[in-house]
């Protein structure tokens, strides 16, 4: 009958066996510890005994150690981690996230997180283009792409990275001037870097990505800040008046242009005034000549008498001559307008009515005086 039977006989742990589950572990590591140390303390004379005893619990313990080295090989990758095995030291597989499991002390196991942004900061002194130094603070954005490379391929990959980025950014501020790498190029120096810092890294198979490069400070030496503030605010200064010029000019040159368009135009108007004006009058010479032609005498005695009322009606002051006579009649017509005007309209309009009879008479008179010059010319 077996020992783990019912009712069975002695088990080898040294106790009946009358349940059928199984052993307990730690009474049975227990009992082989003390018969262990019983195996170590006997003499000669129990030399079988302890013989037997160490081959019944030998393999006892090497299911236990078996056991033990089973369990020690579960291990748990992370969403965020990838895990690369390696088997007697060499590169045997990538593996995701999960339960895994290898075999201790044949393979190892590394973990890298690859999905999570990391960052570093770093700051240095280097030369410009037009050789000046500059100090340069910056960080990097980056993360793993290859777990594989980023363990394997490089024996420090975040020295390699920090030196790597010097080398970049050394190579890149010194194509860029100081004012560049300070004020006017800085996204374009962080940009450069980020490329030739990735060059550099796919060509150590780092497996390293960069995700961003930020400048966060640029600036000169504290020795020569002082000089520097002074060119910065002389170029604030001059970008300042500029600025003012060209709004100036953009304010002036449209409001001359349409001065311009504006005279231009008043130009264009009496030129078209002018020649028509002219056309007009001489066409109404031609037709006076016509008239001429026919009656010479007539035609000239008119426009003399057109001439001297055109005459008259502009003027304010007039003097008669009476027949026989030496005296002078003067008439301020421009003090009878003036009365005239301040005085009832009634009053207005008998002063309007003697200043036309006045005129009518001047007017009749200077006809006579042609018609009779005419008759004495004729005798």
């Amino acid at each position: 009958m077996a020992w783990n039977e019912p009712g069975g006989g002695k088990d080898p742990w040294g106790g009946n066996r009358n349940d059928q589950g199984p052993p307990d572990i730690d009474e049975a590591l227990k009992k082989l510890k003390e018969k262990l140390s019983s195996f170590g303390g006997k003499g000669g004379s129990g030399g079988g005994a302890g013989g037997a005893s160490f081959k019944s619990i030998f393999p006892v313990a090497l299911l236990v150690l078996a056991v033990i080295w089973v369990l020690s090989g579960f291990y748990q990758v992370d969403e965020t981690e990838q895990a690369v095995v390696l088997r007697l030291g060499e590169y045997n597989d990538t593996l995701g996230s999960g339960l895994h499991w290898y075999p201790p002390f044949i393979a190892s196991v590394v973990t890298v997180g690859v999905t999570e942004e990391r960052q570093y900061s770093t700051r240095g002194l280097m030369l410009t283009q037009d050789e000046n130094i500059v100090e340069v603070a910056l960080s990097v954005q980056y993360n793993i792409t290859s777990a594989k490379d980023f363990v394997l391929s490089i024996r420090d990959p975040e020295t390699t990275l920090k030196q790597a980025t010097d080398s970049a950014l050394r190579h890149v501020v010194g194509s860029t001037g100081l004012d560049g790498v300070i004020s006017t190029e800085r996204e374009q120096v962080a940009i450069a870097t980020a490329e030739k810092l990735q060059n550099l890294l796919d060509l150590y198979s780092s497996g390293i990505n960069i995700v961003k490069i930020n400048i966060e400070d640029a600036r000169p030496p504290n020795e020569v800040k002082a000089a520097y503030d002074d060119v910065i605010k002389a170029r604030e200064d001059l970008e300042r008046l500029v600025n003012e010029a060209q709004a100036y000019s953009n304010g002036i040159i449209p409001e001359a242009r349409g001065e311009a368009q504006r005279l231009r135009e008043e130009a264009q108007g009496y030129m078209s005034q002018v020649v028509s004006k002219s056309e007009g009058e001489a066409n109404r010479f031609k037709a006076l000549l016509k008239e001429y032609k026919k009656a010479p005498e007539v035609t000239r005695e008119r426009l003399y008498i057109d001439a001297i009322e055109q005459v008259m009606t502009d003027s304010t002051k007039i003097l008669l001559d009476t027949e026989g006579g030496n005296n002078m009649l003067y008439l301020p017509l421009d003090k009878l307008v003036q009365q005239g005007s301040s005085s009832s309209p009634r009053g207005s309009e008998t002063n309007n009515q003697l200043i036309n009879r006045v005129a009518n008479e001047v007017i009749e008179k200077l006809q006579r005086n042609s018609e009779q010059n005419q008759v004495e010319r004729r005798r």
